[in-house]
């Protein structure tokens, strides 16, 4: 099972993430947000040896300057979260830059959204609460079309990932499930360590 952790800190989360095999380590960069990232603390990612961790770029609309002058410089993929069309997804990949595209899912009728970007690198069936913990209706888990490409958010957790893997999920994206309860937007480690633990006993 494939994962990807969101909302990290550059400097005090991404060591330990990368040591514990983590594929996809995200890094926030929406101003409303409280896991928002610094421009000046996203310095430090160049000096990590990432070895087989993949650093994400988490974005809304973003620009083609930022893109250019943050993304580029810094990040193997970008995250979409906002109104892009097929079209943007296309001029964005064609900067060189692999593409998570987000999907809020409210419905059924909400999943063949997807469909409309097949030239995204992986889609993301999120909920419609963004970095509000929703929980992801499970009656519609097993709707969701399978395979590498395809990865799921919205309350996922140590207590439920083994019956998400049994309605045939191997990509999930966790962020808030993996913080402290005193503070938002600040990761627990021992959180992150029993999650990873759990997924890989799950593996063998």
């Amino acid at each position: 099972m494939k994962v990807k952790i969101c909302g990290l800190h550059p400097a005090r989360d991404v060591q330990l993430c990368i040591d514990l095999g983590v594929n996809f380590l995200g890094f926030v960069f929406y101003s409303k947000s409280p896991r928002n990232v610094n421009l000046k603390q996203i310095e430090i990612l160049k000096s990590y040896n990432k070895f087989n961790s993949k650093f994400v770029a988490v974005t809304v609309n973003p620009s083609n300057e930022f893109i250019k002058n943050i993304v580029q410089k810094n990040f193997d993929y970008i995250q979409l979260h906002g109104s892009e069309t097929k079209e943007r997804v296309k001029e964005i990949k064609s900067m060189g830059l692999k593409i998570i595209k987000a999907i809020k899912i409210r419905d059924e009728n909400d999943i063949s959204e997807y469909k409309k970007y097949e030239n995204a690198d992986i889609i993301l069936f999120d909920t419609p609460g963004m970095e509000k913990s929703i929980e992801f209706p499970k009656d519609l888990i097993s709707k969701l079309p399978k395979g590498e490409k395809f990865a799921l958010a919205g309350s996922i957790s140590q207590n439920n990932i083994e019956n998400i893997k049994k309605l045939g999920i191997n990509f999930c994206d966790l962020s808030s499930n993996l913080e402290t309860d005193a503070e938002i937007g600040y990761k627990d480690h021992q959180k992150i360590k029993k999650f990873i633990n759990k997924v890989n006993e799950i593996k063998n």
